[in-house]
């Protein structure tokens, strides 16, 4: 055979071995995968695309603005209905910009503007993890539940003019690796911001990193109060260590301090639960920077409280025969089994005192309210939190007299609820 027919036969196997090594380089190492689904969890997608008993990252789930409902897109790798045709630079933009492969601007309530901060490395590790990592899953989107004209897109390509900082963090190089890393959680894929940053007239977050007034100050946000947990002392987390915010990150639970609930547990249990030691003392090493941001709350809310031996308990009251308030009664039938007759809960914090709680010494009833309401549920892995729901049980008078009750035996006072606040909680998504 002469050596043309060779260079014949032998040319086209190298370019296909050379076409198979290069599809070979292209796709993703398990480690990048790997990388990608930290990230995810950091992020915290799995909440919000994933519907109770749903299958994970298929979407479907409502979220409220004042004109009505939208809901969560598939992000599952299905071609049909998900993000199976998404290319990186599609990926990419729909993280840094909002806006869809075909053009269309994301509502903000996808937090691109704390995404947009991602390093282009950890938005390839998601993308490798969403491609390769994720069960597709052929489940159409659902539109929102408001009409048009409410449905045109155009005016958040205003809204992005107006609002969207676009662009990867930098790092401060006035400060450490871990400081950066916490700024970098917080501002970016955590997004702690979105919930606890007060919004402006665009519904903008205000700032959206520590240099910026009133960033991480408190939100109210789906009928619940996200608390400032800024570095004041009072209205924030400033009287707070650093080992106490790590704890309360993992576990959702430090006693004398708070507990979590409502989004937050959801955010403890799909999320900051997972994350490693590292990242979640960098995350507390950053917020306890964040300039202190004054709010209506005047002492700290996990210091309100007098002490248990001053109270006249409920049973002595009874015995002597004399009145015992309606709130007193409702404490003693719906709660007290659980966090004591005294509000003392349990040393270890299963059932927490109503002393030194937060839901209970702050000046908004909207925390307390929900979880009178709906309960609270914190699964963090090694422990699961719960308290039932008593909506059925409670008319809305019997919650008004049951928060006037917790705010002035064992809060500051001032907590108040009306009827109308607790309507709108019963309306509001359970979580």
């Amino acid at each position: 055979m002469s050596s043309r027919c060779l260079r014949f036969l032998i040319a086209p196997l190298i370019a296909l071995s050379c076409q198979l090594a290069v599809g070979a380089s292209s796709a993703p190492s398990a480690d990048q995968i790997e990388a990608g689904k930290y990230l995810a969890i950091a992020a915290d997608c799995i909440a919000c695309h994933t519907v109770a008993g749903g299958k994970p990252y298929a979407g479907g789930l409502p979220m409220p603005l004042p004109m009505g409902n939208i809901y969560s897109s598939n992000i599952t790798p299905d071609k049909a209905t998900g993000i199976g045709n998404y290319s990186l630079d599609d990926f990419k933009k729909v993280l840094r910009k909002g806006v869809t492969p075909d053009g269309r601007n994301l509502y903000p309530a996808m937090p691109y503007p704390s995404y947009t901060k991602l390093s282009d490395q950890d938005i390839a590790g998601l993308y490798a993890y969403f491609m390769h990592g994720v069960e597709p899953v052929k489940q159409p989107n659902r539109a929102p539940s408001f009409p048009w004209p409410l449905t045109m897109r155009w005016p958040l390509k205003i809204w992005n003019l107006l609002f969207l900082d676009e662009g990867a963090y930098v790092a401060r190089p006035y400060r450490d690796a871990q400081w950066n890393r916490g700024a970098y959680l917080v501002q970016g894929a955590a997004h702690c911001g979105t919930c606890h940053t007060p919004r402006g007239i665009g519904m903008q977050e205000k700032a959206y990193d520590e240099a910026g007034s009133g960033y991480l100050a408190g939100a109210e946000l789906g009928g619940w109060q996200a608390f400032n947990i800024t570095s004041d002392r009072n209205a924030g987390v400033g009287i707070w260590t650093t080992q106490q915010i790590v704890q309360y990150l993992r576990t959702g639970n430090v006693p004398g301090r708070a507990q979590a609930a409502g989004p937050m547990g959801e955010a403890v249990e799909h999320s900051f639960s997972k994350l490693a030691d590292s990242d979640l003392t960098a995350i507390a090493a950053y917020i306890r920077t964040v300039p202190a941001a004054t709010g209506l709350d005047r002492k700290p809310r996990s210091e309100q409280g007098r002490p248990a031996d001053s109270y006249v308990a409920i049973r002595t009251s009874a015995s002597m025969h004399s009145p015992v308030p309606d709130g007193a009664v409702l404490y003693l039938n719906h709660c007290a089994s659980c966090h004591g007759m005294m509000g003392m809960g349990t040393k270890d914090g299963f059932f927490p005192s109503m002393l030194k709680n937060s839901s209970v010494g702050t000046t908004s009833a909207r925390n307390l309210i929900q979880v009178i309401l709906h309960g609270a549920s914190v699964n963090n892995g090694a422990t699961h939190y719960f308290m039932p729901a008593f909506q059925t049980e409670l008319s809305d008078d019997d919650v008004v007299k049951l928060v006037d009750y917790l705010s002035n035996q064992f809060g500051n006072g001032e907590l108040r609820a009306s009827d109308s606040d607790i309507a709108k909680a019963r309306t509001a998504p359970a979580h």
